[in-house]
C-alpha cells in the first residue's frame, strides 16, 4: 500500500522512449510540470502523448515538445502554443484532433474497462467521415489522414463509435494526496487530473499537500488509491508555484464589473492560473 516515491525522478526512471502517457491539466490549471520536469530530464524521446492541449510554449508539455520528445499528440486543442503548430503543420509530429468531451469520455471509459462507445459529437464532420490531416508532409500535403469511423442510429440520431483510451503512463497533479495513492482536486485543476488517473496503466501524481492514511475522509476522494501507483510529495516551493496562462490588466479607474465600483490595475488583475 505504500506508494511514496523518494523524488520525481525516481518516479518517472522507468518511462521508457516510445511510451505512452495520459498527462492532465487544462491550459496551466492542474498541470503536473514537476513530474513533466522530470521526465525531460530523464530524457525519454518518442513519446505518445494524450492530454486536452500540449501545454503552452516552454511550459508544461511544451517543454518536452520544444525539444522534440513527443511524436504524436492525442487532444482537443493546440491553442496558443506556436511550436506546437509548427511542428504539427510542418510534419514533425502526429496530431489526432478529438472533440474535447470525446477526449474526456475516452479517457474514462479506458479507465472503466469500456472499449468503445457511441456519440452524436462529430457525426457529419471529418471527425467521423475521416480525411482530419494526422501529419502533414513537409511539402504541406497530407500524409496521414484520420480513417472514417461507424456510424450507427440510435432513437433517429447518428451516432460515431470513438474507441476508449489506455496508456502506458499517466501524469498528474493533485492538491492532497496520501500514502496510499487517494487524491483530491482543488477547483478547475479537478480537470482532465481524474481521467488522465484513470486511463494509465502505471498512473504517477504529484501532490501539493502529502497526508497520512485517514487523513482523507471517504466522501473527500475524487480518485481512489486503486488508480494511483506512484505519489511523489512536492516542496511548499513546488505546490505554491503557479502561473499565469494570460495576465489580462484593466485600465486605471475601471468600474468593477460586479460593483461598479473604481479600482487600480493592479486590484483587478485577471488571468488563467494553474490550480
Amino acid at each position: 500500500m505504500e506508494k511514496l516515491a523518494a523524488t520525481a525522478g525516481e518516479a518517472v526512471a522507468d518511462i521508457p522512449d516510445g511510451a505512452s502517457l495520459a498527462v492532465g491539466g487544462f491550459g496551466l490549471s492542474g498541470v503536473p510540470d514537476v513530474l513533466i520536469q522530470a521526465l525531460f530530464a530523464r530524457g525519454s524521446s518518442g513519446l505518445s502523448v494524450v492530454s486536452n492541449n500540449c501545454g503552452v510554449d516552454g511550459g508544461g508539455l511544451g517543454r518536452l515538445l520544444a525539444a522534440g520528445r513527443i511524436a504524436r499528440v492525442t487532444g482537443s486543442y493546440v491553442g496558443e502554443n506556436k511550436e506546437f503548430a509548427r511542428r504539427y503543420l510542418g510534419g514533425e509530429l502526429e496530431l489526432e484532433l478529438t472533440p474535447q468531451g470525446t477526449l474526456a469520455e475516452r479517457l474514462r471509459a479506458g479507465g472503466c474497462g469500456i472499449p468503445a462507445f457511441f456519440t452524436p459529437a462529430g457525426v457529419g464532420t471529418l471527425v467521423a467521415d475521416g480525411g482530419l490531416p494526422w501529419r502533414y508532409a513537409p511539402d504541406g500535403s497530407v500524409a496521414v489522414a484520420s480513417p472514417p469511423k461507424e456510424v450507427r442510429t440510435y432513437d433517429g440520431r447518428d451516432h460515431v463509435l470513438e474507441h476508449a483510451i489506455t496508456t502506458d503512463f499517466a501524469l498528474v497533479r493533485a492538491a492532497r494526496g496520501d500514502r496510499h495513492g487517494n487524491l483530491v482536486f482543488n477547483k478547475a485543476a479537478r480537470n482532465f487530473n481524474p481521467l488522465a488517473a484513470m486511463a494509465g496503466r502505471v498512473t504517477i501524481a504529484e501532490v501539493e499537500e502529502l497526508v497520512e492514511p485517514g487523513g482523507i475522509g471517504p466522501d473527500e476522494v475524487h480518485v481512489p488509491g486503486v488508480f494511483v501507483q506512484r505519489v511523489v510529495a512536492l516542496t511548499p516551493a513546488q505546490a505554491a508555484d503557479k502561473g499565469i496562462e494570460r495576465r489580462t490588466l484593466a485600465a486605471s479607474g475601471t468600474a468593477h464589473p460586479a460593483s461598479g465600483t473604481a479600482h487600480p490595475a493592479s486590484a483587478t488583475t485577471q488571468g488563467t492560473v494553474r490550480g
